[in-house]
């Protein structure tokens, strides 16, 4: 029987040391949210510079993950995260001490680049640190618990900052961080260079590039402000050049990506549970998020701290996973992980405007650890599933279709809210035509305008609009436990016995240690042992 070499303890302090870049990186989703009145007033922001401070970041990071991914891959792990620590970090400087709202946008678009770096290096990086199938299922919970955390932590920070110092500093916060990887990288990562023949296919980045974006944004588009001509287009666009970046990738001599992965469905169908899994837990987060501020009138930072409190179902999730993954057909765990997710949808079901505030954070902690559990498997699944020397391809890949998962829960869960919000309003009558047309528009719309009314009739359009909000909830929390539940069925049958391929890398690809051992540690080599055959799904 084949032997797998182990992590030590040093893997597992590097793991510490690549949860610093992830956990900036997915902070500075969400960071924002608190900070934009300051920075509006103190730059003169208008209504679309403020979009783009907010979307340029997504965007640049959506579209340049493919080709850092495969870069990597081809000039080394470890070098382009501490590139790409290094453009992050200068980055923050830049956006924190910006003296116009173009200087702004310009820095998130550089940060934008420095985290399309950052994300697939640390999951590339656990794949050539972990290569006991144990051993990385548990750092890739932590990984996933890590990004979640990211996100819902992101808000509370910025707002504890901005109560104590200026707008910069929700950006400063990063350089530290960075400095430290930087120091520290070098000592603890491995470096890892798959031997890739041939130039880097230049024109095969610019068409993922151009394929990408103009998809993200027709979907955000559509989202924002209905359906329209210029967004459709983009997407068609974005689609007809997504066809001809595969083309490229099947007669290029040496592709970005290499297809044959997705001919394993062990990649493929984990790559589709995570795009569905995203789109639920990112479509949720909008509603939640307007119910805590809108329905039951917290404050930002209050509904941001109440907003935590889910996070303590998803740190145990995470875990559970790994361990029924490994006594069970992980299929059957990505099953139970969306099942959990769908019954947290259902007693979404139930919310209304008078419920008590446990029902929603019961419901949301369900739907975030049901979906923690299914995304850190099908990470695992993913990384697992493709050679040491595809690993950062294949990260990016995941990644890509994780912003893809992100807007379209957006639009699609969005869309169908905002269709159940307007068939469900019952205003009084008499009220002026344009009046009546805003209030149609959502909440946050009728929320604005019920300020301005007169006390009783404001308070009239309000009670209504909170109580169609609240009918909109409730359908779309239907529609996401059918949507998850179908999702239970179709993964339990689909990869049931799905196995990975072997974790040997091909012959030429290197993996080196060329740094210092902790102390009393012998050194060991960090080559991949590469005789094992890597856990199946199952």
């Amino acid at each position: 029987m084949s032997t797998t070499e182990r992590a030590g303890r040093k893997e597992w302090i590097a793991l510490g040391v690549l949860a610093l870049p992830l956990l900036l990186v997915s902070m500075d989703v969400s960071v924002l949210y608190f900070a934009v009145p300051f920075i509006s007033s103190d730059l003169g922001v208008s209504a679309t510079q403020q979009l783009w401070i907010f979307d340029i970041y997504g965007f640049v990071l959506a579209g340049l993950l493919i080709t850092m991914g495969s870069l990597g891959d081809r000039i080394g792990r470890r070098k382009l995260l501490i590139f790409g620590a290094i453009a992050f970090g200068l980055a923050s400087v830049a956006a924190a001490y910006s003296q116009s709202p173009e200087q702004l946008i310009a820095a998130r678009a550089v940060l934008g680049i420095g985290g399309a770096t950052l994300m697939p290096s640390t999951l590339a990086l656990i794949r050539n640190m972990f290569h006991d199938p144990a051993q990385r299922s548990k750092a890739i919970a932590f990984w996933s618990a890590v990004m979640m955390g990211g996100i819902s932590l992101g808000p509370v920070l910025g707002g504890f900052l901005l109560e104590h110092f200026w707008w910069g500093s929700v950006f400063l916060i990063n350089t530290p961080a960075m400095i430290l990887l930087l120091v520290l990288a070098p000592v603890l990562l491995p470096e890892f260079k798959a031997s890739v023949k041939g130039r880097f296919d230049l024109f095969s980045s610019v068409l993922s590039l151009a394929s990408v974006l103009p998809v993200i944004w027709g979907i955000k588009e559509l989202a924002a402000n209905g359906v329209e001509t210029l967004p459709i287009v983009s997407i068609v666009v974005g689609l007809l050049v997504g066809v001809g970046f595969i083309q490229r990738q099947r007669t290029a001599e040496h592709p970005m990506i290499e297809l044959g992965m997705f001919r394993n469905r062990a990649f493929s169908g984990a790559l589709a549970a995570n795009t569905i899994g995203t789109l639920a837990l990112v479509g949720n987060a909008v509603f939640m998020t307007q119910y805590l501020q809108l329905v039951l009138g917290m404050s930002p930072l209050k509904a941001a701290l109440w907003s935590l409190v889910p996070s303590v179902a998803v740190g145990a999730a995470a875990p559970v996973g790994t361990v029924l993954a490994q006594k069970i057909d992980r299929a059957y765990v990505l099953g139970i992980g969306f099942v959990v997710a769908a019954g947290g949808f259902g007693v979404l079901t139930q919310m209304h405007v008078d419920s008590s505030l446990v029902v929603l954070l019961v419901g949301a902690g369900l739907l975030a650890a049901g979906l923690v559990m299914v995304m850190s498997l099908v990470t695992e699944a993913i990384v697992g599933a493709v050679a040491p020397e595809r690993a950062g391809s294949a990260s990016a890949i995941m990644e890509t279709c994780s912003e893809f998962g992100g807007a379209l829960g957006i639009a699609i869960l969005g869309s169908i809210g905002t269709a159940a919000y307007r068939s469900d309003l019952h205003l009084p009558t008499g009220l002026p035509a344009e009046v009546t047309s805003g209030i149609r528009e959502g909440l946050p719309a009728a929320s604005g305008i019920a300020a301005h009314l007169p006390t009783q009739l404001g308070t009239v359009v309000l009670d209504a609009a909170r109580d169609s909000f609240s009918h909109s909830m409730n359908v779309v929390a239907t529609v996401g436990a059918i949507l998850l539940l179908a999702t239970a069925a179709a993964v339990t049958v689909l990869l049931r016995g799905a196995t990975h391929p072997t974790s040997e890398p091909t012959e030429g690809s290197t993996v080196t240690q060329d740094s210092a051992e902790l102390p009393g540690e012998s050194a060991e080599p960090a080559v991949a042992q590469g005789n094992e055959p890597m856990a199946a799904v199952s």
